[in-house]
């Protein structure tokens, strides 16, 4: 089987915001496929501080991995193995690499079995007070600023035309970059959500304001983890 298991999205998160369940799926086996070991290792502690890091088995798929890297896992997998799937943060496959083994999985007829768990796309959405029916997420805007002006606009255009929630995210050491962009190239009234921090009990930042109004009061979101959204 292959368990989809969540992360935290802050690890200031009290563990009760999780099934039990996914401790149980964790404390199951030692195989897991992970973007990066160094927070894999810290999200198998905050789940089971008791299971032991030594025994661990951790086989890197990130967004460049091919099938060939990771032949050695999918013959475990082929013998019986269970194997987990760790997200960097929140849901894997979202945002995240990971549906390479999952569709790999349905091909070979391997159980595929998520774990729910949060998502920093959905909960922005819910807590933005736009559409919530009909929404696209466009993961990251392109880094050129000449294309990324081109999205900026299209973006907003999408917004009025067709009402549809519109999505994204920026690294976090450029969310200010972002947030100035937004503010030059979209029109004042457009409405902007800003979803940071989600989770974390202390420092969560959840605000929708239009672009007039942003610009009076500019939040500080170097290097936090942010999902912004735009809407009607």
């Amino acid at each position: 089987m292959l368990f989809l298991l969540p992360a935290y999205l802050s690890e200031n998160t009290s563990i009760n915001h999780f099934s039990p369940v996914l401790k149980d799926y964790i404390m199951q086996t030692d195989y897991f496929f992970v973007e990066n070991e160094k927070t894999a290792r810290k999200v198998v502690k905050f789940f089971a501080p008791e299971k032991k890091q030594a025994d661990l088995k951790l086989f890197l798929l990130d967004k460049y991995t091919e099938n060939a890297d990771i032949k050695e896992a999918q013959e475990l997998m082929l013998k019986g193995q269970d194997f987990g799937l760790l997200s960097e943060a929140g849901l894997p496959c979202i945002a995240d690499p990971g549906n390479l083994i999952v569709k790999w999985c349905h091909e070979k007829n391997i159980r595929v079995i998520p774990v729910s768990g949060p998502s920093s796309i959905i909960l922005a959405l819910i807590s933005s007070g736009f559409n919530g029916q009909e929404f696209t997420f466009h993961g990251y805007l392109p880094i050129d600023k000449g294309e990324k002006k081109k999205q900026i606009m299209n973006l907003e255009s999408l917004v009025q035309k067709t009402g549809y929630s519109q999505i994204f995210m920026e690294t976090p050491y450029r969310n200010n970059q972002l947030f100035e962009d937004l503010c030059k190239f979209l029109s004042p009234n457009t409405k902007l959500c800003i979803a940071a921090n989600i989770n974390d009990p202390e420092h969560e930042f959840i605000k929708t304001k239009s672009i007039k109004d942003w610009q009076k009061q500019k939040p500080e979101l170097h290097k936090i983890p942010a999902v912004f959204v735009l809407g009607k």
